[in-house]
């Protein structure tokens, strides 16, 4: 048991070096998509949500809907379903 913790401590530095030589390119590109992806939304995006969410509101009154062809229904079945998960 001596042993096997006399290897571990002897290998341990070798083996955070190798892990953090690794890990710097896969977290350099996670941190460019982070910093573009995860922002808060601007005061402008909030009302262009806003208004598309006025139109797709005043389409379900007027039955616009049922004029959509199948691929925008389902392009918007699929982002309803994006924004649900």
């Amino acid at each position: 048991m001596a042993q096997f913790i006399h290897n571990l401590v002897e290998k341990a530095p070798g083996m955070v070096n190798a892990a953090v030589t690794y890990s710097k390119p896969q977290l350099a590109t996670f941190w460019h998509y982070a910093r573009v992806e995860l922002v808060l939304p601007t005061p402008a995006k909030i009302a262009a949500a806003i208004q598309s969410l006025k139109k797709v509101v005043h389409s379900a009154k007027t039955g616009r809907f049922k004029e959509l062809t199948f691929k925008e229904a389902l392009l918007n079945g699929l982002v309803a379903t994006e924004v649900r998960m």
